[in-house]
């Protein structure tokens, strides 16, 4: 696949395959797709789940109420990376100061694009039994904000730089010889303290120090690094105004071939794109669901290193819902969704399965229609309060909430068999 001056793919006259790849690495893709599995889920037609529209209501008021109590001034910041670096009432940026200060603006914002894409790729479900106490505080972590935590501190100990005197960086020499042994020392991990998809984890950072080299118009030619984008990004605003969609186009093309054992089409890796068997096979990805969970995560970090370089951040609601485990648990626990068969309660599914597929289309739908209900009870339109801060306030917290209230350890109501890159 070649790419254009702006980084996307195809030329003048794109292939059926290329223009069905550049489709699916589309947030509208995504929003197309799913909805066709709702429709169905209306129409009581999937395989696994039954949707329960009158559920819908309380469901949102119930978010509502969570995103009052953890926001009273309504001033929600952005559901990003950034959240789990706050935790326990302190910035861990703030370690960074003063040395931080002394960079210029634009190194500044590369370090911080560094940061963020390592810690969101070491991001997927750590499972229930690993934690992660932090140096100097001694305060335990687990889940999300330990991975985060976990994730800060190795990159401030330089464990992604090539390059001793320069610690705090990701570069491509630095990433491709990190070893399990080493992330594993990083992040406390033994027989005691087990971290799911380690082995997972260690091979996508590898794979992205690899791809950094493949790709020197986005990460840089003499020393790439993920930080790089920036100036990538600066390049292509206009009028110092920058797409959300443009942003997460630039992260699904770069960082595509990190990705391990998913769809290929006409030899591209689409990433989080799934088959499903009731959509039909018509032609070239006709079949297949996006989600782009993690690619989508990841450009809700990074939106705020670059307004911090004076960058205005358009279309922002164009890019969907996370469909992951807390936004998907929210919905089941509250009973706007039901497996249809109970013991499917009972094992662990793949990312590939039918089941999950499903779960993951429906969220995003149920967030969006959520959206409008939580909009229309305040008020306000997208533009005001979009998605992204819906989620922030919001559906994680509240599913995160509802799942400690109905299980022991806060484990979602549907298993998950991670391999440590999807959720």
């Amino acid at each position: 696949m070649v790419a254009d001056s702006d980084g996307m793919v195809g030329g003048a006259h794109p292939t059926a395959a290329e223009a069905a790849i550049a489709y699916l690495q589309s947030p509208q893709a995504i929003r197309d797709r799913t909805r066709v599995l709702f429709t169905l889920a209306e129409q009581d037609q999937l395989q696994h789940f039954r949707y329960h529209p009158e559920a819908l209501p309380a469901t949102a008021a119930y978010v509502l109420d969570v995103m009052q109590q953890q926001y009273p001034d309504g001033e929600i910041p952005f559901h990003s990376r950034w959240r789990h670096f706050e935790v326990q009432g302190r910035s861990r940026l703030d370690l960074l100061e003063p040395e931080l200060s002394r960079l210029d603006l634009l190194e500044q914002a590369r370090l911080k694009v560094d940061l963020a894409i390592t810690s969101v790729l070491l991001d997927a479900g750590a499972g229930s039994r690993w934690r992660y106490v932090e140096p100097g505080t001694g305060i335990e972590f687990q889940r999300s904000e330990g991975l985060a935590i976990a994730s800060f501190h190795s990159f401030t100990a330089g464990l992604f730089s090539s390059q001793p005197d320069h610690p705090w960086q990701a570069d491509a020499h630095g990433l491709t010889q990190l070893t399990a042994n080493q992330l594993a020392q990083a992040f406390q991990v033994n027989n005691d303290n087990p971290l799911l998809g380690l082995e997972g984890r260690v091979a996508l950072l590898q794979k992205l120090g690899h791809t950094l080299r493949q790709w020197p118009q986005f990460f840089g030619s003499d020393l790439p690094r993920p930080g790089h984008l920036v100036d990538y990004w600066l390049q292509i605003a206009f009028q110092s105004q920058l797409s959300a969609t443009t942003v997460l186009q630039t992260i699904l093309l770069g960082l595509g071939p990190i990705w391990p054992g998913r769809v290929e089409l006409a030899g591209t890796n689409l990433g989080d794109v799934w088959p499903h068997p009731q959509l039909p096979d018509t032609g070239s990805g006709s079949n297949l669901v996006p989600f782009h969970k993690l690619s989508q995560w990841l450009t809700y970090s990074l939106l705020e290193p670059l307004q911090d370089l004076g960058l205005t951040i358009t279309d922002l609601d164009q890019l969907t819902g996370l469909a992951e485990y807390r936004n998907g648990g929210l919905f089941v626990d509250m009973g706007v969704l039901s497996l249809k068969n109970s013991a499917d309660f009972e094992v662990a599914h793949p990312p590939n399965s039918s089941l999950i597929v499903e779960w993951r289309a429906l969220t995003l739908c149920l967030l969006d229609d959520l959206a409008t209900h939580i909009r229309q009870s305040l008020n306000l339109d997208a533009e005001t309060l979009p998605l992204v801060k819906i989620l922030q306030g919001g559906t994680w917290t509240a599913g995160r909430q509802i799942a400690a209230e109905r299980r022991s350890g806060g484990e979602p109501p549907i298993q998950l068999a991670s391999d440590g890159t999807v959720f």
